[in-house]
């Protein structure tokens, strides 16, 4: 069971977006494939928990609340939605109808500040925490600033004593509550309406991430920063996969029975290798290559022992379902190249046998084995086994 907050949140999303020129509520355009109201939502919960009151149009109020509960996520006990009104002003007087009583400090947000950072947040509700009765996130003004007449300039204003305000604009519940109870006049902000009512308001840092939505070249910026760099990604969705390249290696003792089977070939009277199929290394580690360059898992993920059908298998099995596996991921083989480190079978007499064996289990791939010997050096040189190793290239089908 979530507590019940000590802050509320209220979500203006009532404008209707004349300046914009979408053809929907400004809150309910889209910036990518969720709208400028999806996005303020995902500032407002991932902010210090709080109860949300969004202010939809009238007749959005099952889009808003559908917005809202998709966002909500845990937190859907603690979101109510309310009908707006003709101005901001009588917006915000809705959603404060909406606050629950034990509620202490309320946030005033306007939802076409969708990207601002739930840090503002935090800090808007650490200025009232430290004693303030309300508090701004503001930016300095940056450029110069000029008192005109129509066309005429009267005057340079020092841009030292000048702020952009910001939202969310946060305030202690009983002052924002008895400022709108006494409000005369509509203003353009909750803090100029509370500054009115005589109360002081502290500015807190903003961000410029919190620059409102009101033009279609401000949707262009936000659409830009939720999306980077599209026309590049648009590009590079077009480009073909690249050819990719795997390893694989495999290892078997001699020790099993009957025959050897090595490189697709049977070997009559050389020893058996071991294994839960027929302990043929270079097959096994061909398998590996090809399922590793395509990102498919490896030979026990396919193959393993808990697959009883490959027991005593041949290299044509393993193979011929690997090309088929690798085909209905979209890749075909282009080359594999297979070196055998062992004391025996010789391969030279059977290597282009053994090439066309395997290549032939794969679908005509170019296949290139080799072999050699450790010099008596680890197990292979001991003649206690086999090892291979392949690599595999294979590109888009």
């Amino acid at each position: 069971m979530i507590p019940v907050p000590r802050v509320a949140v209220i979500v203006v999303a009532a404008g209707s977006g004349t300046r914009l020129g979408g053809r929907a509520p400004k809150a309910f355009v889209g910036l990518d494939e969720h709208t400028i109201l999806r996005h303020a939502l995902r500032g407002v919960f991932a902010a210090p928990p709080a109860q949300v009151v969004v202010v939809a149009p009238e007749g959005r109020e099952g889009d808003a609340l559908t917005e809202v509960l998709e966002t909500a996520g845990d937190r859907r006990d603690l979101v109510a939605i309310a009908t707006g009104g003709s101005t901001r002003q009588e917006s915000v007087r809705a959603g404060l109808r909406a606050v629950w009583p034990d509620v202490e400090i309320v946030l005033v947000h306007d939802a076409a500040r969708a990207l601002t950072p739930p840090a503002v947040f935090s800090r808007v509700i650490a200025a009232i925490d430290g004693g303030a009765a309300g508090a701004v996130p503001v930016l300095p003004v940056i450029d110069t600033i000029k008192r005109v007449d129509g066309p005429a300039i009267l005057a340079a204003v020092d841009r030292a004593e000048l702020a952009a305000a910001q939202t969310p604009q946060g305030f202690r519940r009983d002052v924002l509550d008895d400022s709108y109870a006494v409000a005369q006049e509509d203003f353009t902000d909750d803090a100029a309406l509370v500054a009115a009512a005589g109360h002081s308001v502290a500015a807190v840092e903003g961000d410029a991430l919190g620059f409102k939505i009101t033009t279609p070249a401000d949707l262009e910026r936000a659409r830009g920063l939720v999306s980077p760099l599209p026309a590049v990604q648009a590009t590079l969705a077009h480009v073909p996969p690249l050819p990719r390249v795997g390893l694989g290696t495999d290892v078997h003792g001699f020790g099993g029975e009957g025959s050897l089977w090595l490189a697709g070939l049977e070997w009559p009277g050389e020893p058996a290798l071991s294994g839960h199929s027929d302990g043929d290394a270079v097959a096994h580690a061909i398998v590996d290559a090809l399922l590793a360059a395509a990102g498919l898992g490896d030979i026990g993920t396919h193959f393993g022992t808990d697959h009883p059908e490959y027991s005593g298998a041949h290299a044509e099995v393993f193979l011929a379902r690997t090309h088929a596996i690798l085909g209905e991921a979209g890749w075909r083989i282009g080359n594999v190249s297979v070196q055998v480190q062992a004391n025996r079978p010789r391969f030279a007499a059977r290597r282009a046998e053994a090439e066309a064996a395997l290549s032939a289990a794969l679908g005509g791939a170019s296949i290139s084995v080799s072999a050699t010997t450790t010099d008596g050096l680890g197990f292979t040189g001991a003649g206690e086994g086999v090892a291979a190793f392949a690599v595999a290239l294979i590109v888009p089908a």
